[in-house]
């Protein structure tokens, strides 16, 4: 079972000393005109930014830990139509299958993760991929990138199936304030490294990719999907839309390899690096996650006004106070709430990998969306 605690595995101890070069966004890339007169890549040669050793050479592997969180997502492959959605539709058509709140919740939770996803996508693509000059985690990047665009695919294969607006699900992220505010805080983050013209190799330069890294590996993947993790696993353990709880309990998993991964870069960064993880720096990191907590906490109370049976606002920010000081204890950090009890300890058992269903025994050969299907 994954350990809420600590990142899954240790980064490597500082490297030899570093002289710091310039480097150009090619080089970043690994983009330059081959030097057919270079030595070969060595392991020392490798660091997670502002690297000059060749990128394209996977091996030696440095970082091991990178490698072996590659292995784990490919061992938890998984696609959304693999899963039967029948049991949902039927429980979403029927009058008196769900309350009002429970369709609230699940209707803003989906809002929330359709645009999540593309959101984190976009990141790793456009930003992380660049700045982050390791071929293994680069490795592991492709990897997520693709378990993004499924998890992309299963937002849009449940509101397929559930025949939903899609039009109000997908755009909620700008029309929904608790939503769009928790948006709009994450892309501030990385509308820098977006630009064409951001490099590393700078203290500034390697804060600000430090700083976006946090953003949208220890907060957005980190703690602000766990609300809806807990959502809807709650109904999925009263055996309510048990299709969208199965794919959400993959997500989950997904996301726990995505948050030790970068847990783990964070890290490394921090030991290669040590004069970029100042005080002021560290103070800023906590106030971040404080930040991220209260605006969980605000996006609970919306999704959830009144709560339904085994679940409210108050249990999940209660609940996020908890992931809070985790996720800051994992990074090095003091704790930024009050010491706080897990009030979900089923959360950790969804989340086991030992647990994986065997989709080969229980695949679904066809499926009909809630437009198919005759309610007459």
């Amino acid at each position: 079972m994954l350990d809420w605690s600590e990142p899954s595995a240790s980064p490597r101890q500082a490297p030899p000393p570093f002289v710091a070069q310039s480097v150009t966004q090619a080089d970043h890339a690994g983009l330059r005109t081959i030097d057919r007169s270079g030595g070969r890549v060595s392991v020392d040669d490798k660091r997670m930014i502002n690297c000059r050793a060749d990128v394209n050479q996977l091996l030696p592997l440095k970082y091991k830990w990178a490698w072996e969180k590659y292995l784990a997502g490919c061992n938890n492959h998984w696609m959304p139509t693999e899963v039967s959605m029948q049991a949902d539709i039927a429980l979403w058509k029927s009058r008196d299958g769900l309350t009002e709140d429970e369709r609230r919740a699940i209707k803003r939770n989906l809002g929330f993760f359709a645009a999540s996803e593309s959101l984190v996508a976009n990141n790793i693509v456009l930003a992380i991929y660049r700045h982050l000059t390791n071929p293994e985690c680069r490795q592991y990047l492709l990897r997520q990138a693709f378990e993004e665009a499924v998890h992309t695919h299963t937002f849009q294969y449940i509101v397929e199936s559930l025949g939903l607006d899609e039009g109000e699900l997908f755009n909620m992220y700008r029309e929904v304030p608790s939503i769009t505010d928790k948006a709009a805080w994450a892309l501030k983050h990385t509308q820098h490294l977006d630009d064409p013209d951001f490099k590393t190799g700078t203290p500034e330069a390697d804060q600000t990719f430090l700083r976006d890294l946090v953003a949208f590996y220890v907060i957005f993947e980190g703690m602000w999907f766990y609300t809806g993790f807990a959502q809807i696993l709650s109904l999925g353990r009263r055996n309510k839309m048990v299709g969208i709880a199965e794919q959400y309990q993959y997500i989950l998993r997904d996301e726990s390899i995505h948050l030790n991964f970068g847990i783990d870069v964070i890290n490394q960064i921090k030991i290669e690096n040590p004069h970029l993880w100042t005080k002021a720096f560290q103070d800023e990191v906590r106030a971040m996650v404080h930040e991220a907590a209260e605006l969980e906490a605000a996006y609970g109370r919306d999704t959830m006004p009144r709560g339904f049976l085994g679940l409210n606002a108050a249990l999940c920010e209660s609940y996020m106070h908890f992931i809070a000081n985790r996720r800051c204890a994992q990074l090095g950090l003091a704790r930024v709430f009050e010491e706080t009890e897990n009030p979900f300890p089923w959360m950790s058992e969804a989340m086991d990998l030992k647990k994986e269903k065997n989709f080969f025994e229980t695949r679904v050969i066809e499926y009909q969306n809630g437009r198919a299907l005759s309610w007459e």
